[in-house]
């Protein structure tokens, strides 16, 4: 547990540079708001000096190896070189709105050694975030309250959970528990000092929950679709393939199915899965005007990554690469891009040159879940909305987030909005449960 704990405030307030989207505000730089925090020896003798926090404005700051130590077995997104994409391709930064102001934890006895650190953003908008707030903002705007800027801690236009409090898995428990709690304080104490109206920590894990309950933060509640690799029996075996999936479903939805992709095989459409070192970069290059080609469809689309991107991707982190591509009679039309790491596959984008019926459940769906079973995966996220996937197996799913909000009138209304709907998701989700086109 910890012995001591105290805070040294040198936090050094300066106007960012000219052309920062951020100009017009005062910001955190260099080892603005750094705080420190002395524990006791770890029980294996080793004794960990005080531990200093310091905000860093770019991943490209940091060592890869140590924030990747820090990731450990997490989500692909959380990955430096995910991370590194997005900054070095001008998504985030500039004049993205995506402002990163990295949060991180060292050991001043070893200052090279991260022993904790959080995805911290300031944000001029509210897009690409995926838990929504606009109606926070509007209730803020009418009560002249100023909404932005404010702090996101999130993986930029990425709606999948990950871990948002990463430390150091070598730690002892008490302190790395007391670690995750001074993050978190030490995010909102930043927010504070640079007058930022509320910090978003946004698709946390389900076990950093009671972190923020214990810090008094209101938890919201979305949900999502997720399949897990199981086949529902008390000692939950994997779908040895997917007819055994298929086996679970109500015999109706079950023919639907068969008939959908049965219905693209006569059609002649066939779907391979290319991952790896086997994505060149004329992949990603398709698969980039695939994203861009679902974006010009949408009435509500909004391009958030470019080329470069993509590129980047494949250079930065081509080990988590996976797509599947989409041809008929032998001219490749559509594909889904997806990343995976250890035992789960996510899926983020697809998009087509032409329109043929079922092919966006094929290859979002269908065949990623083929690739699963083969491989072992134990879970699949295939992304945001979709009540589609729903009727196709996937499970209703809650997701989290925790919100800080600095003014107490607006702060008490979007605590009992969240209140309120939590309640409500909560209800629809077992609804949802209920009603499963699988067989519990």
């Amino acid at each position: 547990m910890p012995s001591e704990r105290h805070f040294r405030r040198t936090a050094r307030l300066e106007r960012p540079p000219r052309g920062c989207p951020l100009a017009s505000h005062w910001i955190c730089t260099g080892c603005a708001g750094t705080a420190a925090t002395r524990f006791a020896p770890h029980t294996n003798g080793d004794t960990m000096g005080r531990v200093e926090f310091e905000i860093i404005e770019g991943i490209k700051e940091i060592d890869a190896a140590a924030w990747d130590q820090l990731v450990g077995a997490d989500s692909p997104f959380l990955e430096y070189g995910f991370l590194r994409a997005l900054e070095d391709s001008g998504c985030v930064g500039s004049d993205s709105g995506w402002h990163p102001q990295f949060l991180v934890a060292r050991d001043s006895d070893a200052p090279d050694r991260l022993v904790g650190a959080m995805p911290l953003y300031l944000k001029l908008h509210s897009m690409g975030e995926f838990v929504f707030d606009w109606s926070w903002a509007d209730a803020a705007q009418r009560a002249g309250i100023r909404y932005y800027p404010k702090a996101v801690v999130a993986v930029p236009m990425t709606p999948i959970q990950g871990r948002r409090i990463l430390v150091d898995a070598a730690l002892a428990p008490d302190d790395a528990l007391a670690i995750k709690k001074t993050l978190v304080e030490t995010a909102i104490d930043f927010a504070q000092k640079v007058g930022l109206s509320s910090v978003h920590f946004n698709f946390i894990m389900p076990d950093e929950v009671a972190i923020f309950e214990a810090l008094d933060l209101p938890i919201r509640v979305g949900m999502q679709f997720h399949w897990h690799n199981h086949n529902g029996a008390e000692d939950a075996q994997k779908y040895s393939d997917f007819d055994a999936f298929l086996g679970r479903f109500r015999s109706k939805k079950r023919a639907n199915i068969r008939r959908e992709r049965r219905k693209l095989t006569n059609a002649g459409v066939r779907t391979r899965v290319v991952a790896g070192a086997a994505v060149t970069p004329a992949h990603l290059d398709r698969v980039f005007d695939y994203y861009r080609d679902t974006i010009d469809k949408l009435e509500w689309g909004r391009q958030y990554l470019n080329r470069e991107f993509f590129q980047h991707l494949g250079e930065q982190l081509p080990q988590r690469l996976h797509l599947v591509m989409a041809e008929q009679d032998g001219e490749e039309f559509g594909g889904a891009f997806n990343l995976y790491k250890n035992a789960g596959l996510y899926g983020r984008y697809w998009g087509c040159t032409k329109e043929v019926e079922f092919a966006h459940f094929e290859t979002c769906l269908y065949r990623p879940l083929d690739w699963c079973i083969e491989h072992g995966v134990e879970v699949f996220q295939p992304g945001a909305q979709g009540p589609h996937k729903y009727d196709r197996g996937f499970d209703p799913t809650p997701t989290y987030s925790a919100h800080w909000i600095r003014d107490p009138r607006l702060a008490d209304a979007v605590g009992q909005f969240i209140a309120h709907e939590r309640a409500e998701m909560r209800a629809h989700i077992k609804e949802l449960r209920q009603d499963s086109p699988i067989n519990r």
